[in-house]
């Protein structure tokens, strides 16, 4: 599969189907600061880490592939839910990059300048999700 990106896709989504994936982010936001107040920032972050954004993502992404396959003529449920599977296996790589980059934050923080820090972080997040995808791919 070719990695690619198509702006044109943002033209295709309404601007009220943009509202339940802030209203849910933002729920998951503020519940994950409340905890945080009550029972430290350890435990907020790890709800923080949440994927907020892709429950509502992936409903969308699999609505607008059904329309695209009812458009041609076809019934397009199947289709859109493979395509929404494709995208959750694709977050779920960058989530195991995601804890490479938490993890070095966590242990470099202390030792190094915080630019170094973060340039390290994303740089071990990048090698990692792509190392992933390599992996996968086949």
């Amino acid at each position: 599969m070719k990695v690619s990106a198509h702006i044109s896709a943002l033209s295709r989504t309404q601007w009220y189907e943009y509202i339940p994936r802030f209203l849910f982010g933002g729920v998951v936001t503020a519940l994950a600061g409340i905890v945080a107040n009550k029972f430290g920032p350890s435990i907020g972050g790890l709800l923080l880490a949440f994927p907020a954004i892709f429950p509502a993502t992936a409903t969308l992404i699999a609505k607008h592939e059904k329309q695209e396959k009812h458009a041609a003529g076809y019934h397009g449920k199947k289709r859109g839910r493979k395509v929404a599977g494709v995208d959750a296996v694709g977050a779920s790589m960058g989530a195991i990059g995601l804890i490479v980059f938490g993890f070095l934050v966590w242990k470099l923080i202390l030792l190094l300048p915080v630019w170094v820090v973060l340039l390290s972080a994303t740089l071990g997040w990048w090698l990692t999700s792509f190392a992933v995808w390599k992996i996968l791919r086949g």
